[in-house]
């Protein structure tokens, strides 16, 4: 079995309610990993290509670069909150995966330490 791992970082804004209070608008330098895994080497001996992952990444999360996430789908009209940034991320790039390999997670390290993690309903492999 084998697994990589791609990150991409990027900066955004944010406003979430939490315990039925709105926070005010404010920034984070997001960071976004995810997570793959596959039992076969492919005949250049990689599980994936990196670059075809970072690009996948890279487009998933480019809409919110130095944005308000609220305003920019689909947190126009979800919660913008580091589960559902990486709910949202996994989504956009699961089917960009190629077949022999699966997507296992998305982390989103919203500030330093504070992780939340979106685990792949399946992993196909």
């Amino acid at each position: 079995m084998f697994e990589i791992e791609v990150s991409q970082r990027f900066s955004a804004a944010h406003a979430v309610s939490v315990g039925g209070v709105m926070e005010e608008l404010h920034g984070h330098d997001w960071r976004v990993t995810l997570l793959l895994r596959g039992e076969k080497l492919d005949q250049e001996d990689l599980l994936v290509d990196f670059h075809l992952v970072e690009q996948a990444l890279r487009d998933a999360v480019s809409p919110f670069a130095g944005r308000t996430m609220n305003g920019t789908p689909p947190f126009d009209r979800v919660h913008p909150t580091a589960e559902r940034v990486a709910e949202h991320v996994g989504e956009v790039v699961r089917d960009r995966i190629p077949e022999g390999c699966g997507l296992v997670s998305v982390a989103v390290e919203e500030a330093p330490g504070c992780i939340a993690r979106w685990l792949a309903p399946t992993l196909s492999t």
